[in-house]
């Protein structure tokens, strides 16, 4: 017979096993911004992968991330691949359908630190006063991640991030005479 604190263990980590699968097996993470700019000086900034050094939050925090760039300097085809510190770990975007200036999707592949394979979508909207762009990212969500997802909320740790990236586009787009070509 098991003792009371052992049933109780038990218990609460079948309670806790069951509801995370009962989690939904997708997610969706999304940030929007209101830029003063057109989407045509926004648009460049997102559909060559030499310019997101200059604004994306994940190139900051290893000074000694090697970038790799492949297939077509902007647009479909393009690919980008890094290898970077713990932080940063390694992956590889390709910018999948691109239609300027509104609507880009990359597929986003990590290897490292852990192996995930997602979506990530910038949505330009015309504004009155300028562009609203929106910036998500979505998937499936295995098990292990609806877990996790019980005690760290990725929306927020995700969201934390691109909300620096979209305003970092912003200070941007808004402050150039025009988005520069790659070296």
């Amino acid at each position: 017979m098991l003792s009371p604190v052992v049933a109780g263990i038990f218990l609460a980590i079948t309670a806790l096993l069951l509801y995370a699968a009962s989690r939904p097996d997708t997610f969706r993470i999304e940030r929007s911004i209101r830029i003063a700019a057109p989407a045509a000086k926004i648009f460049p900034l997102l559909d060559d992968f030499h310019q997101w050094e200059r604004w994306s939050p994940w190139e900051k925090p290893d000074p000694s991330l090697k970038r790799t760039f492949g297939g077509a300097d902007s647009g479909k085809g393009a690919t980008y691949a890094w290898v970077g510190n713990k932080k940063i770990g390694q992956g590889r975007m390709t910018i999948i359908e691109s239609t300027p200036p509104s609507h880009l999707q990359i597929q986003i592949d990590f290897m490292l630190p852990f192996e995930a394979h997602n979506r990530v979508e910038f949505i330009l909207q015309r504004q009155s006063d300028g562009t609203l762009l929106t910036h998500a990212m979505f998937g499936p969500s295995p098990f292990i991640s609806r877990l996790l997802g019980i005690f760290v909320s990725m929306d927020k740790m995700i969201g934390g991030h691109f909300e620096e990236g979209l305003s970092n586009l912003k200070a941007i787009a808004e402050a150039a005479d025009d988005v520069p070509a790659h070296a």
